[in-house]
């Protein structure tokens, strides 16, 4: 009884500072973003909340594992192995960021998915792709079929980890519809949060 009366209590404070505050204090003005492009979204309904340059392709780097993750997720059993290549291992650019997998080297795709997420390893999510796809082109034309299911309309990717290729960006407004649908997923919500 006394948890009902104290989030009664809260509610009818909230609603009455609400109330009593000015309109014009409840009106919010753009923010001051000093990125390139943003975009603000309502995950729950899919609207734009606040964009900038959202429709200018850019490369998207390391969040191209968020694509790389959601396909993982929908495509593969977590307790699979995943068994590196040579050419998931040393197809990285110079200082990409590693957990120093060597070939032939057997991890389950759900500690995968934690060194993809969590440390954003580029051989990790090259030895998910040629898991899921048969070899990273494999995995990539599953990326951008995928992308176009979700509304994605600037998006190429060429490669799961985000290496710098001239054919592989996105948007934010696109970004943003893969971040609404990965993090749908529990399971990414749980390794992300980690």
């Amino acid at each position: 009884m006394k948890k009902y009366r104290l989030s009664s209590l809260l509610v009818t404070f909230v609603l009455a500072l609400t109330l009593l505050a000015p309109f014009s204090a409840l009106a919010a003005d753009a923010p001051h973003i000093t990125s390139r492009h943003a975009v603000l979204m309502d995950a729950n309904y899919g609207e734009i909340l606040y964009e900038k340059a959202a429709r200018e392709k850019a490369y998207p780097a390391s969040i191209t594992k968020l694509m790389t993750a959601l396909l993982v997720l929908e495509k593969a059993d977590l307790n699979d192995t995943v068994v590196f290549s040579k050419t998931a291992v040393t197809n990285l650019e110079s200082g990409a960021v590693t957990l120093n997998l060597q070939e032939g080297d057997r991890v389950s795709v759900r500690d995968c998915l934690y060194g993809l997420l969590l440390k954003s390893a580029n051989e990790v999510a090259n030895g998910l792709a040629e898991h899921v796809g048969g070899s990273i082109q494999g995995f990539a034309d599953l990326m951008n079929q995928r992308a176009a299911e979700l509304g994605c309309t600037g998006t190429h990717f060429t490669n799961p980890s985000g290496l710098n290729d001239p054919d592989h960006y996105t948007t934010a407004r696109d970004m943003a519809k893969i971040a609404g649908a990965a993090f749908k997923n529990e399971t990414l919500q749980k390794i992300s949060s980690s």
